[in-house]
């Protein structure tokens, strides 16, 4: 695996400058964007996430606000990607997105382990636009604990026997070795792997192989998916917009999980925090660039389809 290019003058933007970034033509080709998160802090019991004191982040972000911001990259739809451990905010979530056509369906937040796992997980399946959970390094987690537990095993079979997804969150190679564990017990899940790229490598030779080889390993697994999300990154104080600065470990990630599983997410709006969305999309609209018609439509839409095993709800969504 490369490690990023050295950063220079021609890879950076000013902030101004991202966030004025707008698409340089409009775009004609679907996206599904597969993961943004929804909350609205005016709400009477508050939010979990974000703090109150990021200001990028905390003020409602919801389907309104989301749809016109993408208007311009012809977002056709979006799945929303749990940011609260209260169960409670699943069926929010529901809710809020049943009369949005263009939120294709939501990644909830349950712990399998739980003694009413099934009751719930039951509730929430019966909504189509119920698309599984996520599990990973967030809300206090341990996933290598989680798998020494039978009841978390259990309830994990009955999301992969439900032909429901997994999502990941986080990603370490300790994590990535856990999902490896995961998928060997639960050959039939769909797994996601959020967020890859900004997993931060090993510096020791012996550990860098050790990933490499752990990450090849899960690649194999026909039901693993990749999120080439997460992409850009603050690098002593600036954020490079130039595709050429993330091509190495983009090549990496691409050519482990195929044209096949790897897909588009935006983190929106939790990329703020690094960039602003126009920013965010190009750099990978820049990067598949360089790729096939069909390898651009897999990444940014079709793929998504096997992954999610979302159902169209409008007129305008790709097929």
């Amino acid at each position: 695996m490369s490690h990023q290019q050295p950063l220079s003058r021609r890879h950076v933007l000013s902030a101004a400058s991202a966030a004025a970034l707008t698409a340089t033509a409009a775009e004609t080709m679907p996206v599904i964007d597969t993961h943004i998160h929804l909350f609205d802090p005016t709400r009477k019991q508050g939010i979990p996430w974000p703090p109150k004191d990021n200001a990028k982040l905390y003020k409602p972000a919801l389907p309104a606000r989301y749809k016109a911001l993408v208007a311009p990259f012809n977002v056709r739809g979006a799945i929303m990607v749990e940011c609260s451990p209260w169960v409670d905010d699943n069926q929010w979530v529901l809710d809020l997105i049943a009369k949005e056509p263009q939120m294709v369906g939501m990644i909830g937040n349950l712990e399998p382990a739980d003694a009413e796992f099934n009751k719930l997980f039951d509730k929430l399946r019966a909504n189509p636009l119920f698309l599984g959970i996520r599990y990973g390094n967030l809300w206090g987690r341990d996933f290598d604990a989680s798998l020494a537990k039978p009841a978390f095993l259990a309830g994990v079979k009955r999301l992969a026997n439900a032909g429901l997804t997994m999502d990941t969150a986080n990603p370490t190679p300790a994590l990535i070795g856990s999902l490896l564990k995961l998928v060997n017990k639960v050959p039939n899940l769909r797994l996601v792997v959020d967020h890859l790229p900004k997993l931060e490598l090993p510096t020791a030779a012996p550990a860098l192989r050790e990933y490499e080889k752990t990450l090849a390993e899960l690649a194999r697994r026909p039901l693993s998916f990749v999120k080439l999300s997460a992409v850009l990154r603050n690098v002593d104080g600036r954020v490079p917009t130039d595709a050429a600065f993330y091509k190495d470990r983009l090549d990496m990630l691409f050519g482990v999980f195929t044209e096949n599983r790897v897909i588009f997410g935006s983190d929106w709006p939790n990329s703020d925090n690094t960039a602003e969305y126009p920013a965010v999309f190009n750099v990978v609209r820049d990067y598949f660039a360089g790729k096939t018609a069909a390898q651009r439509e897999k990444y940014f839409w079709r793929n998504s389809i096997q992954a999610y095993k979302w159902k169209k709800r409008s007129p305008e969504r790709p097929a």
